[in-house]
């Protein structure tokens, strides 16, 4: 059967929240109706889950940190005091009870290298995927805060590419352990000859490299779709060619579709480049809303919100995640003095703010009320129906939905807003089963173009347990 053409397929929608009480939308938890503030309670997740499956979204995505933010005024105090992305709880954990009180919705968390050794991390996401029956997604990150370096051990953070390159490392083996540990037919099962798993079709990895030195085999049985689905969302050209190599998404946050239809464009030239097909890589805006029955409610609900966001908390935000002191600077102070070449953060955030607001020459102010309302649509149902019909035209496949509150930001699309993209043919108008990746591609497992596949043994001899160990990819770690 061939596929709709893509701009005629329908949006895939995933919630974008965190195991926190102040993610993005800074100190909207205080209102009444902001369940977040109450993030350590699993029923509020459990149920916005459900309500998420029943409405029609595909997965429920938990961004994650691995430490503080940088300093605000001199300290991390003001983090602590406002509640910004602290304190904060293991996605992980939170998403294996969320996979036994769904039977659809995808599964989507953060993590990198830094956080955990790779077969200890192989091993909880292939057990989290047994157990939602193939819905698990993984967001790789590198990292560059200093508070996350110093809880794993280092001084300070990796230079930015050199996090790309220890990624890079840390997938070999994932690869190693998810595809070509066990091969389709090991796990057996015979009552009768009392054979539970073939070991000649169960392989140790051997692997050595600069930091990994891991052996094998791979302690869980291939679960449905093995490799996870792999997101990312590096804008940097590092980032970029990360994702073109590994991703089979990435998360972007272009300020209009025109700048997404470049991205998506030049990425998948990279994609194309690499040896894959440039529809191997699927691209996610992220996006907020806020709709009204009329115009008139739409714009009055937007200025309730906006005089109730946090904005010191957004300025300290976006400060500590660019590794720089916002605040030490003043609102009118100019971004092209702010952000130096030499800040290990995000590298295009300059770029971005001179196209968002077509600024030769961006200040803070500008960059505090970009972060706070560009990413926004406000509008009727329709109208925002027809602001998606653009980005999917831009060549976007799905939106990464940003809430104020929980879980009234996605009562309020679902209620309102799913029903026109239906209609309009911009969502799914039946329920999707299955694995996540088959949801988003139409099979269960990694493609034979991506390099993960290299590594799949079914059939191909291998190494038996007394063969000598080879060396790959480098020395042996010390």
């Amino acid at each position: 059967m061939t596929s709709a053409p893509r701009a005629e397929r329908p949006l895939a929608f995933f919630a974008f929240v965190m195991n926190t009480a102040s993610h993005m939308v800074h100190g909207t938890w205080r209102r009444a109706d902001g369940g977040q503030r109450d993030f350590e309670e699993i029923g509020l997740w459990i149920s916005l889950a459900q309500r998420l499956e029943r409405g029609g979204f595909d997965a429920l995505f938990f961004a994650d940190v691995s430490g503080l933010y940088g300093d605000f005024r001199g300290s991390w105090s003001h983090h602590v005091r406002t509640g910004m992305q602290f304190p904060t709880h293991d996605p992980l954990v939170t998403l294996s009870a969320l996979a036994v009180s769904t039977e659809t919705l995808g599964l989507a968390l953060t993590a990198g290298p830094i956080q955990e050794q790779p077969f200890g991390f192989a091993r909880r996401m292939s057990t989290l995927d047994h157990i939602s029956r193939g819905r698990v997604a993984w967001n790789i990150v590198t990292g560059g805060r200093t508070n996350d370096a110093r809880n794993y051990g280092l001084d300070e953070p990796l230079p930015h590419d050199e996090r790309y390159d220890w990624a890079d490392e840390y997938l070999d083996v994932l690869y190693k352990l998810w595809e070509g540990s066990w091969e389709d037919d090991a796990l057996v099962k015979d009552r009768l000859s009392g054979v539970y798993a073939d070991p000649e079709k169960v392989h140790k990895i051997h692997h050595r490299s600069n930091r990994y030195r891991v052996e094998g085999p791979h302690l869980v049985s291939p679960s449905p779709q093995r490799t996870p689905v792999l997101f990312q969302a590096g804008g940097s050209p590092r980032g970029r060619e990360f994702a073109a190599r590994h991703a089979e998404a990435q998360f972007i946050a272009a300020p209009r579709p025109e700048s997404a239809r470049a991205l998506v464009t030049e990425t998948r030239a990279l994609v194309e480049a690499g040896g894959r097909a440039g529809s191997d890589l699927l691209f996610f805006q992220g996006l907020s809303f806020v709709v009204g029955s009329t115009e008139d409610e739409a714009r009055r609900k937007r200025d309730e919100l906006e005089a109730e966001i946090d904005l010191e908390t957004t300025i300290a935000h976006v400060g500590s995640a660019l590794g720089i002191d916002l605040v030490g600077y003043g609102l009118d102070a100019r971004l092209v003095d702010v952000l130096p070449d030499r800040v290990n953060g995000t590298r295009s955030a300059l770029t971005w703010v001179r196209e968002a607001i077509g600024a030769a020459d961006p200040t803070v102010a500008d960059l505090a009320r970009l972060v706070t309302g560009q990413s926004r649509v406000v509008g009727t149902p329709e109208q925002i129906a027809d602001r998606l019909a653009e980005w999917r035209a831009a060549g976007i496949d799905g939106i990464n939905v940003i809430n104020e509150t929980l879980p009234g930001s996605y009562t309020d699309f679902i209620e309102h807003v799913m029903p026109v993209l239906r209609e309009r043919g911009l969502a799914r108008s039946e329920p999707a089963a299955g694995t996540l990746r088959h949801r988003l591609f139409g099979h269960d497992r990694l493609d034979d173009r991506h390099p993960a596949a290299r590594h799949r043994v079914s059939g191909t001899p291998r190494p038996g347990p007394d063969s000598p160990a080879p060396v790959a990819n480098g020395a042996p770690s010390r």
